[in-house]
């Protein structure tokens, strides 16, 4: 930068004026409308508004001292261009004037701005004056614009971002907050939790969007899953109001679950007990007791939170209840599967004996005497109370051996 004065520039013929007035004039009517874009764009004034903390703000300071100097650059600029269009108004210009024209239009003739000066032209005074060419103002005012311009711009896209999922979370919190309390009139522990984090997470988002910025753009995963959190809880509550609006119709739905429970539970018991006298297995396991009696309790218990409106327990409650009567009626089925398996497989080995009996008499084995007593044994155990199963069973197999040895050797 040249430290020489105005007046030291070579004089400039005045077509050389006109010609240089006439770019410099368009270049500043530029100039001035990207500041004035500048200043009207979104984000430049949400940082202006703003509440900024950390990151955000240490940046925001960098450019704000940026945009003072870029105004105050180009007020000094502007001046020395209205004092040059003021001097070539004259008309026929004397030595003086085109001297002190070409020194406005081609020397260092724009003054810097306080706190400019570098640390090596101060005093211990203060800073000594300095001043640049109009071409130096224009490349200062061009740096110190496209510095505020990318941070501006860093962060109305990190607001962007940010704001839509924020917003949206807190909408799904107020939403679900509102059923919540319509629901029990209590507080809800995990939606108060959610709050308190929406809470920190928003005051990050509003005063500190560039502090979520990670390798160029913002992070919106912390949002993304607050938002899905409360999607999944604020889901669960429309249930809560669906469970509570059809309330009757679940009740009788758990009412016949129950129901069926005693039934084969019922059933359980009386087969076991025909076991025990027909068959007497001693390996059978005692079918469980009391089932349905448990889950009555339990719907009783259901009642008493209805009375007291408090759905959302109540809710949870009853998915518990549903799988408790659904895990109940299997056990019943099994311990019913278990003891009918054991009359069943005596009803089968009857059976099998006597269409043994009937291949034997076809085959002209009826008089065989060996046969003829173990038909009778197996009968006898087959038909006797308690019956011994695997006597039978093994009893049986010798008597379908025999007939089958009787029916090759014909």
């Amino acid at each position: 930068m040249d430290e020489s004065g105005a007046g030291a520039a070579a004089p400039m013929s005045r077509e050389g004026v006109d010609h240089a007035l006439r770019g410099l004039e368009a270049e500043r009517d530029r100039i001035s409308a990207a500041l004035v874009d500048l200043e009207g764009h979104e984000g430049l004034r949400l940082l202006k508004g703003a509440r900024l903390a950390g990151e955000t703000s240490r940046r925001w300071e960098a450019a704000r001292a940026r945009l003072t100097l870029l105004w105050r650059l180009f007020e000094a600029y502007r001046g020395v261009l209205d004092r040059a269009v003021e001097l070539r108004g004259r008309g026929r210009a004397d030595a003086a004037t085109a001297a002190e024209l070409s020194g406005l239009l081609s020397g260092a003739s724009v003054p810097l701005p306080d706190g400019e000066v570098p640390l090596a032209d101060r005093t211990l005074l203060g800073p000594r004056e300095r001043s640049v060419s109009l071409d130096e103002a224009v490349a200062l005012m061009s740096e110190a614009f496209e510095f505020v311009a990318r941070e501006v711009a860093a962060a109305d896209a990190a607001w962007s971002a940010l704001l839509l999922p924020l917003e949206e979370a807190e909408r799904r919190w107020r939403d679900a907050a509102k059923l919540a309390h319509a629901l029990d009139g209590t507080r809800h522990p995990e939606l108060d939790r959610l709050g308190r984090e929406l809470t920190a997470l928003g005051r990050v988002v509003r005063t500190d969007p560039l502090s979520l910025v990670r390798d160029g753009r913002a992070d919106t995963s912390r949002l993304d899953r607050l938002c899905g959190t409360l999607r999944a809880l604020g889901d669960e509550l429309a249930g809560v109001a669906r469970l509570r609006d059809g309330y009757d119709a679940v009740a009788g739905q758990l009412a016949d679950a129950v129901a069926e429970v005693a039934r084969v539970e019922r059933e359980a018991a009386e087969a076991y007990e025909t076991v025990r006298v027909k068959i007497g297995s001693s390996t059978l396991p005692e079918p469980a007791r009391d089932l349905a009696a448990g889950l009555r309790d339990r719907m009783a218990a259901l009642e008493r939170l209805r009375e007291a409106g408090r759905w959302v327990e109540l809710a949870g409650r009853v998915a518990q209840l549903e799988r408790a009567a659904d895990d109940a009626l299997e056990r019943a089925r099994s311990d019913l599967r278990l003891s009918t398996g054991l009359l069943d497989r005596r009803a089968e080995l009857r059976g099998r004996l006597d269409a043994y009996r009937a291949k034997a008499a076809r085959l002209g084995l009826a008089e065989d005497e060996r046969l003829g007593a173990l038909y009778e044994e197996a009968r006898d155990v087959l038909w006797t109370a308690p019956c011994d199963l695997r006597r039978a069973t093994a009893l049986l197999a010798e008597y379908q051996r025999t007939v089958r040895a009787g029916e090759a050797a014909r």
